[in-house]
């Protein structure tokens, strides 16, 4: 049966095409497995909430007619401002516009939050852009610019609210604009799209613009909010959405509520919020977190920017699901919010998780893998400016930025065929990390620490139940065929947030004190019939080994110490990327210097297994991977030209 839904009805309707409804959630109660709701254009002012889900052979479809014509938002627009002082407004607000969820009540916090200024999940927008929160009424008079900003201009919008009463006052700096001859809305709803229960599988979500809701922080050991997402529930497709302005998550793929860990360091203080992250992981088993039940959604074509958490959000709920050919950027740019729950994607437990052909940039940082990056494959990524700008200063309890995190875990993580040409481009406090044919204009960073003596777990193979735990030791790293360069001069000034002075080194150097396989190997006394188990213990402890073979190191880019097959160059090549008309070239002369110099073409046989999980660097259903296609889809040949492009010729197409 297929439902209609238009916002500029007469009147209401009973969902056919003649009489449609005129609000999505009326045709959300009614919609059954086969179903199709089709949405006219208009602005759609409610949370919907999916009161059923499909199945695997009968989905139920939302969709918007016209793509992107539908919008679903998480605010009202606010008129009859009065002035208060100088360039200061204010408007009082009835609570009960708000219901049972006030979100500026509601504070922006919990576990692992580090910002000394707690916000609220409130926020005033001018002409679709948000305005910053102030502490008090005098910082909003004043209307400051807030330095930590990466668009400092803009910093001087202020708003400012108090409760008297039944009443929320609210007081907004629109400097020289007139709030009645604009734009004003402020958000008023949890979430745009997002199933109250748990276990409404299968639902497609399709060309719909979402934005302005008031989430909540979503941490890794608590509910996961989101403007949009399948709450704890199988094979959602979420595609060709315009997806904005979300006080924190954009989409979560995340976490369920769990009464009995959800925020627990936050309200008991009394465990560590790593054990509680254990805890989940382990309880998560009891509460259906299996691949018959959770995960295998897609995220694809879809343009999430301006969001101030992340752009898609999963911890748990994430597993087995595909993020592909989305642009996310400009996300935690406001430097309001700080924790370390902040990326363009991030993820924990991603396991078989694979993130490819996305356009990242200008986020605090554009790919985290925290926690269980097990069966993971982030390939074919262009990511750029994910950096704090020159001249911002740092937030306290802010991040620091690179193009790809991966943290305490165990592999198999792959990195293939992407292009990271931000300052820093992999922190690496992990380990059972193998990088394939990138171009890399960043140091690796973190090599061997960032762990403490966290032990996280790793997992059966393409399963989500626990195998084991273990801390990190570091290393059972590997990198063939990556093009390395010196993109930023080693002495130049550090920035806030960026690489340490003694991590400003590109390349794989950061790596000379660990062992290779047959180093490794010969500390433990394989020849002999009984080992001494007393003796060996301690190497139990030690690095894991690292393999590197057919990397190019240019401009001053250094090589581990132990790697024998490798192009050293000095010269430091031209790379810049251009952007015409919203689409991104690369301008260089990288090839000229490599030369006739070839890799070999790897495999999953070459990658061998991640030391822990025993798990092969394969695809998700076990099959070997062959690296013999470049970013585009290109094939390779016989030999391997190192990085992400199979010839130079390729640079001709955009990258995006």
């Amino acid at each position: 049966m297929i439902y209609y839904v238009n916002q500029a009805a007469p009147r209401e309707g009973d969902g056919s095409q003649a009489r449609p409804f005129r609000s999505i959630s009326e045709a959300a109660a009614l919609a059954m497995p086969g179903d199709e709701v089709l949405v006219y254009p208009g602005v759609y002012r409610e949370n919907v909430s999916p009161k059923r889900g499909g199945t695997e052979e009968q989905r139920i479809v939302y969709r918007s007619v016209e793509p992107l014509g539908a919008v679903i938002t998480g605010a009202e627009e606010v008129n009859g401002w009065q002035r208060y002082q100088g360039n200061v407004w204010t408007v009082r607000v009835n609570n009960g516009v708000f219901g049972s969820f006030n979100p500026y009540v509601v504070e922006v916090y919990g576990d692992w939050y580090f910002a000394p200024s707690v916000r609220h999940a409130g926020c005033v927008y001018m002409n679709d852009r948000a305005l910053y929160e102030t502490e008090s009424l005098e910082e909003c008079l004043a209307g400051e610019v807030y330095t930590p900003s990466w668009e400092p201009e803009y910093s001087i919008y202020k708003w400012f609210s108090v409760q008297e009463g039944n009443e929320t006052v609210l007081y907004a700096n629109f400097q020289d604009k007139d709030p009645n001859q604009e734009k004003i809305e402020i958000n008023v709803r949890r979430r745009c799209f997002f199933p109250e229960e748990t276990g409404r599988g299968y639902i497609t979500f399709s060309g719909f613009k979402v934005e302005k809701a008031a989430t909540t922080w979503a941490p890794p050991a608590a509910f996961q909010d989101g403007m949009v997402g399948p709450h704890w529930s199988k094979g959602w497709i979420i595609e060709d959405c315009d997806i904005s302005n979300s006080k924190c998550c954009g989409i979560s793929l995340g976490k369920y509520y769990d009464p009995e860990n959800d925020h627990y360091f936050t309200t008991k203080h009394l465990k560590s919020p790593t054990q509680m992250e254990r805890d989940a992981v382990c309880r998560g088993q009891y509460h259906g977190w299996l691949k018959e039940k959770v995960g295998s959604h897609i995220v694809r074509r879809c343009h999430i920017h301006h969001c101030e958490q992340t752009g898609i959000v999963g911890r748990m709920g994430a597993v087995f699901s595909l993020i592909e050919n989305n642009h996310i950027h400009h996300i935690n740019n406001m430097q309001q919010l700080g924790g370390a729950e902040i990326a363009g994607i991030k993820i924990h437990a991603a396991i078989d998780v694979t993130i490819r052909r996305n356009h990242i940039h200008h986020c605090t940082m554009g790919v985290w893998c925290d926690w269980e990056p097990q069966g993971t494959r982030i390939s074919q990524n262009l990511l750029h400016h994910n950096e704090r700008p020159e001249g911002c200063t740092w937030a306290e309890g802010g991040m620091g930025s690179q193009d790809i995190f991966v943290e305490v875990g165990h592999g198999p993580t792959l990195i293939d065929n992407n292009i990271m040409l931000s300052d820093c481009s992999v922190r690496i406090a992990t380990e059972g990390v193998a990088m394939v044919h990138n171009l890399i204009m960043g140091p690796l960073t973190f090599v061997g620490g960032g762990t403490g003596d966290r032990y996280t777990p790793y997992h059966i193979r393409h399963r989500t139940e626990v195998a084991g735990f273990m801390t990190i030791l570091h290393g059972d790293d590997r990198f063939y065929n990556n093009i390395f360069i010196q993109g930023r001069p080693a002495d130049a000034p550090v920035r806030s947030g960026g690489c340490e002075e003694n991590e400003r080194v590109v390349g794989t150097w950061p790596f000379d004190e660990y062992p290779t396989y047959e180093e490794w190997l010969s500390w433990f006394d394989l020849d002999v019939k009984r080992p001494d188990m007393g003796k060996l213990g301690k190497f139990h402890m030690q690095h894991l080994p690292v393999w590197a073979d057919g990397n190019v190191y240019l401009g001053g880019a250094k090589a581990w110490k132990h790697e024998k097959h490798l192009l050293l160059d000095e010269n430091l090549p031209k790379v810049e990327l251009v952007e015409e008309g919203g689409h991104y070239s690369l301008q260089t002369n990288v090839y000229d210097l490599i030369g006739d110099f070839r890799g070999g073409i790897v495999n999953s046989d070459i990658l061998g297994c991640a030391f822990e999980p025993e798990q092969r660097f394969e695809n998700n259903d076990g099959s070997a991977i062959v690296f013999d296609r470049d970013y585009y889809g290109n094939t390779r040949g016989v030999t391997a030209m190192p990085g992400p492009f199979a010839c130079a010729e390729s640079l001709k197409k955009n990258l995006w």
